[in-house]
């Protein structure tokens, strides 16, 4: 009998061992979870926000409306500003960045795949048009054999570039190509012998003195003083307008959320139609329709000249 009850006592002993290891169990599987939660508490507090910038109008941008609206949320806004085209997204994908405003999607689409980034496009914001701009010759009729030309030397952007000299009729692209993704490849007819000089988009406009013609872009025109009423002939598409870009886990955050809805206030468009006239709006502004008449209408009567 007492051996019985040893046996009984040790089994009943390894249960209560069972019970409480399980206990334990249930304790240790419960914690992740309070991580967790912690975790996305966290998130949702997010009160300090680094945003890139390239230099000049994205950057003016934030400094003037931005970070002023996002201050009245409780956010902390640090701009860091660049002068390449490069680092800002690799910046982002590092995590030295939360959001970067600089580029238009079809760059976008092309940078992340190539560096296989996981970032994606969040919003629009006003962008200056590219524009065709005096250099040694001052007019659209000065075109002559041999003129040189320089223009962006990134592939999105320089696509842009040829399709404005095909709509201008310096050159002739081949039929059926892609206008996003066109290349030197790509040209069927050169009858004015254009040398086209390619370069870093933040020389652009100090290309002038040495070129023809310079196709520069909108926020390196803006921020080297420049105006948008100097240029010879813009480009009539809305393809480019300009995209802010998050990481791709932070879609859906509510700082985006708050950050998204600043760009997109009243108060913010209203800056922008009055500090950035002749921009193109995002498409979320609902204005693209009439804007895009105009630009066209300016662009056919500036190639009549």
């Amino acid at each position: 009998m007492m051996q019985t009850n040893a046996v009984l006592k040790t089994v009943s002993a390894g249960m209560l061992a069972l019970v409480l290891a399980a206990c334990g169990g249930q304790k240790e599987a419960a914690a992740p979870a309070a991580a967790s939660d912690a975790s996305a508490a966290t998130s949702a507090e997010k009160k300090e926000i680094v945003i890139g910038t390239t230099v000049g109008d994205f950057g003016d941008m934030v400094k003037d409306q931005i970070q002023p609206a996002l201050a009245k949320k409780g956010y902390t806004v640090k701009l860091v500003e660049f002068t390449d085209y490069v680092r800002p997204n690799l910046a982002l994908a590092e995590g030295e960045l939360d959001l970067n405003v600089f580029q238009h999607k079809p760059y976008l689409d092309d940078f992340k795949k190539e560096h296989k980034l996981d970032i994606t496009e969040a919003f629009q914001v006003p962008t200056a048009p590219l524009g065709l701009y005096p250099g040694k010759l001052k007019s659209l009729d000065e075109v002559k054999e041999g003129v040189s030309v320089s223009a962006p030397n990134d592939p999105s952007n320089f696509a842009r570039a040829l399709v404005m000299m095909n709509e201008l009729g310096w050159i002739k692209l081949k039929d059926n190509i892609n206008p996003l993704t066109a290349s030197k490849a790509d040209i069927a007819e050169n009858p004015k012998n254009i040398k086209i000089v390619e370069l870093e988009a933040a020389q652009l406009p100090r290309s002038r003195a040495d070129v023809d013609f310079a196709i520069v872009n909108g926020n390196y025109a803006m921020s080297s003083g420049m105006k948008l009423t100097e240029a010879l002939f813009q480009e009539p598409s809305f393809a480019y307008v300009n995209w802010s870009a998050v990481k791709t886990a932070d879609q859906g955050s509510q700082w985006l959320k708050d950050v998204t809805e600043a760009y997109n206030s009243e108060a913010f468009k209203t800056y922008a139609h009055q500090r950035f006239a002749g921009y193109k709006y995002p498409a979320a502004w609902g204005e693209q329709a009439v804007a895009g008449a105009a630009s066209e209408a300016a662009a056919t009567a500036s190639a009549a000249k």
